[in-house]
């Protein structure tokens, strides 16, 4: 099953494509690459994720997260200068939130998770936080000239005056050491969580009611995930990437995330299929925990 525009739509092999009205889960593929400073291929990334999803199995070993309803959007247009790209973003995404839907954003480079977030903030959604997964803490102000850089993303979100707590950090400078005294930005890095095996954490009680959930491929370690453009050792397991996610989705209402940095592996197709499986894995603990907590 393909979307409108020949772009393959999420566990097309297994459901059709619902009515907009009909799903929860919108699912936006972003494939934008503009701002990467090492390794490229991210902006390959939707259409890898997309097609590895055919391969699932509609159970997920709990639930069956396609039973609210998946739809797959077609991609941003992501042709142009940055800014003009995060509008885009912004528009589609604003379509989603107004909808009553849930965003869920396949990048490209990072720098897209401002476009998204905007997209709330357009809406008028102001009410949340942003949890992050990340090898890297993305707070300079401006990174290589960029201000919608990929480095960059995490310190419009705080400028924007939404509170954020990261999780898995191994890789900043001191602009953003200082940044996160500036901002006040609650953190658990990668030293803290890895070497403890820590799979559970609590939230400042102060913390937003609604979380927008943003996970950047390489902040699970390069032996899991090797297909990014900026790997850095000594991230996130699998399991525990999942449940952190979930410690968040029992704590909050999980109103949108979104899966950055993929850079598929030309031959090697475990890595989509895992990047797909953990997209679903995803929608599976928002659905059961959504089911706990009555919404």
């Amino acid at each position: 099953m393909l979307s409108d525009n020949d772009f393959p739509i999420f566990l097309g092999s297994e459901i059709e494509q619902p009515r907009p009205e009909d799903a929860l889960f919108h699912v936006l593929p972003i494939p934008y690459e503009e701002t990467v400073s090492y390794g490229g291929g991210t902006g390959k990334g939707p259409a890898a994720i997309l097609e590895a999803s055919w391969q699932l199995e509609t159970f997920d070993n709990f639930s069956s997260p396609c039973e609210l309803g998946i739809y797959t959007r077609s991609p941003v247009n992501v042709s142009g200068e940055a800014a003009q790209v995060m509008e885009r973003i912004a528009r589609a995404t604003r379509e989603i939130v107004e909808a009553g839907k849930m965003p869920v954003g396949i990048g490209g480079e990072h720098s897209v998770t401002w476009g998204v977030i905007k997209g709330y903030l357009d809406a008028g959604i102001t009410d949340f936080g942003v949890v992050q997964i990340d090898a890297h803490a993305d707070l300079r102000d401006r990174y290589e000239g960029h201000k919608h850089s990929h480095a960059s993303v995490m310190r419009l979100v705080v400028e924007a005056g939404i509170p954020l707590f990261q999780l898995g950090i191994r890789a900043y400078c001191e602009e953003e050491m200082a940044a996160r005294t500036q901002y006040g930005i609650h953190h658990l890095d990668a030293h803290e969580l890895v070497p403890s095996n820590v799979q559970s954490f609590k939230l400042p009680e102060n913390f937003p009611s609604k979380v927008f959930f943003t996970l950047d491929i390489d902040g699970i370690d390069p032996s899991v995930f090797p297909s990014t453009g900026t790997p850095v050792p000594g991230g996130l397991g699998w399991y525990q990437t999942l449940n952190l996610f979930e410690s968040v989705a029992q704590q909050r209402e999980i109103i949108g995330f979104d899966l950055l940095e993929f850079a598929p592996i030309e031959g090697f197709h475990a890595y989509d299929f895992a990047a797909a499986q953990l997209l679903y894995k995803l929608m599976g603990i928002i659905q059961r925990n959504r089911a706990t907590q009555g919404q």
